[in-house]
């Protein structure tokens, strides 16, 4: 093909164009090599129809023009500068080449007035206002409300495991919190974040458990629009790209399907991921914050868990322990909660008996401190003083009275007396190893005295 036929060619494809050449901002001039308009898009912009600018020298049309000499050198100008009518406009000029040979170029004005570029920088600068108010939005949207002075605790296993967590939240680690349902794992998860270097980054939590498998992968990554039957159509983000560079909270993993496992680990190892039905790929930038009330080495074992995403999490293991084997803890946490309460339900400076403290000690806590929570809101509601006393406990917590002796069943005054004496001769017990004569010692009063308490109060000497 000679550079005649290719350029008659290139002229007839450019006509096809011609709807999109003939714009206001995106017009184009096409020269020969000699620098004559063969192809003329600018009638808006220059008031001058194609039938008036074809065939002349473009350096008779166009004020202060360098399109010729591109046309000749063969060198493309880019982004540059150029007066018309006394106005600024930036331009591209393109030679246009066959066989090595430079045949022609094209011109094209991009802005009309370098004015447009400062609009346009104005209005990206607005742009990106909006989008840093739609991060800080979600940021405070998805934002943990709890920090490490929260937990409240003296218990010594307790108050290693909160340093344990103080001293790693700097780091980007993962973290897996194993423990009982009720026992504070979220609460463990969301002072990390406060306490991270991520902490002006969203939150962003998920319950693995409560969403049906069918729907977790699109919870997760997302799906682009028309990923499968009731998709939005607009798509919809996931969980992965709203925590950003944040912290990603996954609640009762253990309860995901081996499916979504191997998907899980593939991205923790990859650090991206793929919306569903999509095929970019997305950068995965949180940290991992995951949670289990399950027995994952159990898991591990029947096949329900696998290793390599137990291990790929089981960075830092955090094992909080149950209310049970933390009673010393029950007077700190429920005047912690009781100090929530104040004003709410029109008392103010709520406190907790001896007696109802002894009842609570009693008790087993299977919900462990979100069952506590919930009988220190009902107390707090029925409560006509300023006193929780054992009456206003739930039944099923006031049938401990029942180990106590009847005499005292009558009064919660001497109910709470005798609370009392059982502690102090439990623990002048305690301090002599069981020597009744030495407690008693301890205690000042006599040994058959004691011997009496012991029986009266029902107290178990071991």
């Amino acid at each position: 093909m000679t550079h005649k036929e290719y350029f008659d060619k290139l002229t007839d494809s450019i006509d096809t164009l011609s709807d999109i050449l003939d714009t206001e901002h995106y017009g184009m001039c096409l020269v020969n090599r000699d620098g004559y308009i063969v192809k003329w898009y600018y009638e808006k912009f220059f008031h001058i129809k194609a039938s008036e600018a074809v065939g002349r020298h473009v350096t008779d049309v166009i004020e202060n023009t360098r399109l010729h000499i591109v046309a000749r050198t063969g060198v493309k100008e880019l982004m540059q500068l150029q007066e018309i009518d006394g106005s600024m406009v930036i331009t591209n000029r393109i030679p246009l080449i066959h066989n090595n040979e430079t045949i022609g170029a094209a011109g094209t004005i991009l802005f009309k007035d370098v004015k447009e570029i400062a609009d346009l920088h104005s209005r990206m600068a607005k742009l990106e206002d909006s989008f840093k108010a739609y991060q800080s939005e979600i940021a405070k949207m998805y934002s943990a409300r709890y920090h490490f002075e929260d937990i409240l605790t003296i218990n010594p296993k307790m108050l290693n495991l909160k340093h344990l967590a103080q001293t790693i939240a700097k780091s980007d680690a993962s973290v897996l919190l194993q423990g009982e349902s009720g026992t504070g794992k979220e609460l463990f998860a969301q002072a990390i974040h406060n306490a991270s270097l991520v902490s002006h980054h969203p939150f962003v939590s998920i319950n693995c458990a409560s969403i049906p498998k069918e729907l977790l992968e699109s919870e997760l990554f997302g799906y682009e629009s028309g990923a499968f039957t009731g998709a939005r159509r607009e798509g919809r983000i996931g969980k992965f790209e709203l925590a950003g560079e944040g912290t990603l909270f996954l609640d009762e993993l253990g309860t995901m399907p081996l499916d979504m496992q191997v998907k899980l680990l593939r991205v923790f190892e990859s650090r991206e991921y793929v919306r569903l039905g999509g095929n970019k790929k997305l950068p995965f930038r949180a940290r991992i914050i995951a949670a289990t009330n399950e027995d994952l080495s159990s898991a591990i074992q029947d096949g329900s868990f696998r290793s390599d995403l137990y291990y790929r999490l089981n960075v830092i293991n955090l094992n909080i322990p149950p209310l049970r084997e933390r009673i010393d803890d029950l007077p700190v946490l429920c005047e912690g909660l009781l100090s929530q309460k104040d004003g709410l339900y029109q008392q103010t400076h709520l406190h907790i008996s001896q007696a109802a403290m002894e009842l609570l000690s009693l008790h087993h806590w299977p919900g462990n401190v979100r069952e506590l929570r919930n009988v220190i809101d009902r107390a707090a509601i029925v409560c006509d003083g300023d006193k929780i006393l054992p009456q206003h406990l739930p039944e099923y917590i006031q049938t401990y009275i029942k180990s106590a002796p009847q005499e005292y069943n009558g009064g919660y005054y001497h109910y709470e007396i005798a609370c009392l004496e059982r502690q102090m001769i439990a623990k002048a017990l305690k301090d002599n190893n069981g020597n009744r004569q030495a407690a008693a010692r301890q205690l000042g009063i006599h040994r058959s005295l004691l011997y009496k308490k012991i029986k009266d109060l029902n107290i178990e000497e071991s």
